[in-house]
């Protein structure tokens, strides 16, 4: 039965499970460990524990080592380096004019190579960047193009909602979401109000999206005729997913009234998702150009 230990790398929230070998580890301490970019440092995040063979996923890598105080202090070092990397090459990108903006930087473990990040809105002709780069820190450099979504997650800020991004602080994976889910929690289409930090669709719209979808098959359809508990017939205008009511039209002459009603005291017909769910529309087929307030 394979023992595991739960190490995170670097400033995301993911763990990720290594063979934990015979070392005696403690929270936070930080060890060295293989992984497909070479070895790398990383803090014990779960403490050692058996799992069955069942669960285990590819090939476990081993924890190389603890960490010594020599590694501690060079980790230490390297990041303390990181505002005057990321200054460096942003002056060095407006010298050379390129339309590109540095995100981050990290060295390998073993200090041999300088990883800068980048966002662009295009391919960007970096060969000159490179090599002023190169003759500025002494070390052989990387330029890596990362997406609006991983710069979010490298930066973390706060959300609309006052906490915290998902992506930086909790989430291993990134949502998927569509504006599908958007239109199933009857949210203003409104971009501003239904994108994160990153521009893209918010990844919490997928957290109680199935809630969504379940109550929306016992709404009635908006515009459908509804009978109230006194037998008068009605028209449903509004529908609200929390509290499981329905707000009802009624017209009687020229007089218009409405009312709200639980879920529970109405008789329709046609029962009905009250909006559609498609899972192929996911939103990288969405333009929110297109999307209208």
């Amino acid at each position: 039965m394979p023992k595991v230990v739960g190490i995170k790398l670097g400033r995301t929230p993911k763990t990720y499970w290594f063979e934990a070998g015979e070392w005696e580890y403690a929270l936070g301490k930080g060890v060295v460990v293989d992984t497909a970019r070479g070895r790398e440092y990383g803090k014990v995040v779960i403490m050692p524990k058996d799992i069955a063979e069942s669960e285990v996923v590819g090939t476990l890598r081993p924890v190389v080592a603890l960490a010594s105080a020599e590694d501690e202090a060079r980790v230490a070092e390297q990041e303390s380096k990181r505002g005057e990397i990321l200054r460096l090459t942003a002056e060095k990108i407006e010298k050379h004019k390129l339309n590109m903006k540095p995100v981050d930087a990290e060295y390998t473990f073993d200090g041999s190579k300088l990883v800068i990040y980048f966002t662009a809105d295009a391919r960007v002709d970096f060969r000159e960047l490179v090599k002023e780069l190169a003759s500025v820190f002494h070390i052989r450099i990387e330029l890596r193009q990362i997406g609006a979504r991983d710069e979010c997650k490298m930066l973390g800020g706060i959300a609309p909602c006052g906490r915290a991004c998902c992506c930086s602080d909790h989430m291993s994976e990134y949502a998927k979401v569509s504006i599908k889910m958007a239109k199933n929690q009857n949210l203003s289409l409104n971009p501003t109000k239904i994108s994160g930090l990153c521009g893209r669709l918010m990844c919490c719209l997928a957290y109680e999206n199935n809630h969504y979808v379940e109550t929306n098959k016992r709404m009635p359809k908006l515009g459908g005729e509804v009978t109230v508990p006194d037998g008068r017939k009605g028209t449903a205008t509004g529908i609200n997913q929390l509290k499981e009511t329905v707000k009802v039209k009624f017209v009687s002459g020229e007089k218009v009234d409405f009312e709200e009603f639980p879920l529970s005291d109405l008789r329709f017909r046609a029962r009905g998702c009250a909006v559609e769910q498609d899972p192929g529309d996911d939103e990288d087929a969405v333009d929110m150009n297109d999307i209208k307030e």
